[in-house]
């Protein structure tokens, strides 16, 4: 891979377990990438930033393609959390391995993330975790049981004590949609990372290894009989520079490089008739355009009073990925009373989003607050649930939430 000189961060020493607020300040550092950016460096901001996070995004997806080639084949790899969630060392190794690379280069920049060590600790699987992070880390010589588990939990609950002001920090999915990885071929799963500054999303980074480009509307999106025709893709977000992507296969297999493209939202104006994504744990008439609308799931039989329900597993971020692309218009999550929503399922999807055109709020048309959760970090209290549009039809559909609230 290529060196490539670029501007690291402004951010003096981060402490775990104090109060954290960082301001920003410019020094040089190199990081190896086989991809450069869709713009030049004076446009953003936050560029140099942006490049690095491409760069473990991308050596992210090699391991989980790594690791999934052996999935099946050792019933070791596959675990259950506590929680019962699927998870596997692919989980633990991406997060280890981001954590990693951005403290080597960011190192007072804390990172919020899904996984800490315990469950690593406690079934002795940290061994396979540096097997799998070794040949991705760029000093692998560094890569030693003592410091996969502090690289693990770096990203931990009790990691950093935030202040109430703005803050700044990474925020990882290590894999959003592990139900979908471990069904291998069948869902898809992606490498999720933003970083917040001063409490505002500026840059964005999707992986999604299986994801295709041609899905038609009323198939599973990324699920194709032919395994070689699941591209991959690697999807990309700067403040005020766009939302772009590009064939994440190339990157793998070191191919020609296909151009960046840039992303829009559809351009769907009424709710009627429009391709709508929900969770896969909800149901469409849980929700409360239920009461106006059926869902259909065939689009040739889509007619008055309908929209075109698209099927999409496993996971939030391939959502936002299907409307930040323009595959979907409306991606509806309602808040469940036992649920509790974590910031890294949405915070990279949502400047995907707004940066394709589209917009992100809660059911009362509200932002979503990244600093409710002012010690932490880590959750979101959106009113009602979570709405990600195409933006033509936001207001459209707040309104019709507001006047259906009964069955919510």
């Amino acid at each position: 891979m290529d060196l490539l000189r670029y501007s690291a961060s402004r951010f003096p020493a981060a402490h775990p377990q104090l109060p954290f607020r960082t301001p920003l300040g410019r020094r040089f550092v190199a990081v190896r990438s086989s991809l450069s950016l869709p713009f030049a460096e004076q446009k953003g901001k936050y560029y140099s930033e942006l490049e690095a996070a491409v760069d473990v995004v991308e050596r992210a997806c090699r391991l989980c393609v790594d690791v999934k080639k052996s999935l099946f084949s050792s019933d070791g790899r596959i675990l259950e959390k506590n929680d019962q969630t699927p998870v596997t060392i692919a989980d633990f190794g991406v997060q280890a391995l981001v954590s990693l690379e951005m403290n080597r280069l960011f190192p007072s920049i804390p990172l919020v993330a899904e996984e800490d060590s315990a469950f690593l600790r406690s079934n002795n699987l940290v061994g396979s975790v540096v097997d799998v992070v070794k040949d991705k880390a760029t000093l692998g010589d560094e890569v030693t049981e003592d410091n996969i588990l502090k690289a693990v939990d770096r990203g931990g609950k009790d990691a950093y004590v935030f202040a109430p002001e703005p803050a700044t920090y990474w925020i990882l999915d290590p894999i959003d949609g592990t139900r979908g990885f471990v069904k291998g071929s069948e869902a898809l799963y992606v490498v999720g990372l933003a970083l917040v500054v001063e409490g505002k999303i500026v840059l964005g980074v999707m992986g999604c290894p299986n994801w295709h480009e041609d899905c038609s509307d009323n198939s599973i999106i990324g699920v194709q009989e032919n395994q070689s025709s699941r591209s991959g893709i690697i999807m990309v977000s700067h403040v005020g520079c766009g939302t772009w992507t590009k064939r994440l296969s190339d990157i793998l297999t070191n191919e020609s490089p296909h151009t960046w493209t840039r992303c829009s939202v559809d351009s769907c104006q009424m709710v009627q008739g429009a391709r709508v994504t929900i969770p896969e744990s909800q149901t469409w008439k849980s929700l409360p355009l239920s009461g106006l609308f059926d869902a259909k799931k065939d689009s040739e039989n889509i007619g008055e009073g309908n929209i075109l329900l698209l099927s999409a597993c496993c996971g939030s971020l391939c959502k936002y990925l299907m409307v930040a692309s323009g595959r979907a218009s409306v991606y509806i999550q309602g808040k469940k009373a036992t649920s509790i929503i974590k910031v890294w399922d949405h915070a990279v999807g949502i400047i995907c989003v707004h940066e394709a055109g589209g917009k992100v709020t809660d059911w009362e048309g509200s932002s979503l607050d990244f600093a409710a959760d002012q010690t932490e970090r880590r959750l979101i209290f959106p009113s009602g649930g979570v709405l990600v549009t195409n933006g033509s039809l936001h207001s459209k559909i707040i309104g019709m939430i507001s006047s259906n609230s009964s069955v919510l």
